[in-house]
């Protein structure tokens, strides 16, 4: 009995399931940036209404540019992970191309694609030629 192939689910589902954990881990460290900047514009404002000092101020800028630096980087790396998982998935997903199956009275047999590209390749340039 002839089989045709088969995608691993399981094995397609951890991927994916890796894939959106990456994607909501990117969104977390946005908003934890986010929450970052409104906390120094805050600090700012206290600083611009004469309730710190600029000594003050400057040691909150340096804590904020550090932990940007930080949030980016851990970003950065998480964009670099979803990357290389969708080539995973990519490849993967192309392994999955089907196999070309052809019924005869002696019954169903597997047909090799490339001997169909080669021909269709040849009968291409003819035309071609022609004109």
């Amino acid at each position: 009995m002839v089989q045709s192939k088969k995608m691993d689910e399981r094995a397609f589902a951890q991927l994916v399931k890796e894939f959106n954990a990456i994607g909501e881990l990117i969104r977390t460290l946005q908003e934890e940036k986010q929450a970052v900047l409104d906390s120094f514009d805050a600090e700012r404002d206290r600083f611009v209404k004469g309730r710190i000092s600029e000594k003050t101020l400057l040691s909150s800028v340096q804590k904020t540019n550090k932990e940007l630096l930080r949030i980016d980087k851990n970003i950065r790396n998480a964009i670099a992970r979803v990357r290389k998982l969708g080539k995973k998935m990519e490849a993967f997903a192309s392994k999955q191309a089907p196999k070309v199956f052809r019924a005869h009275l002696t019954g169903v047999k597997l047909v090799s694609s490339k001997k169909k590209a080669k021909g269709r390749a040849k009968a291409s340039k003819k035309k071609t030629k022609k004109k």
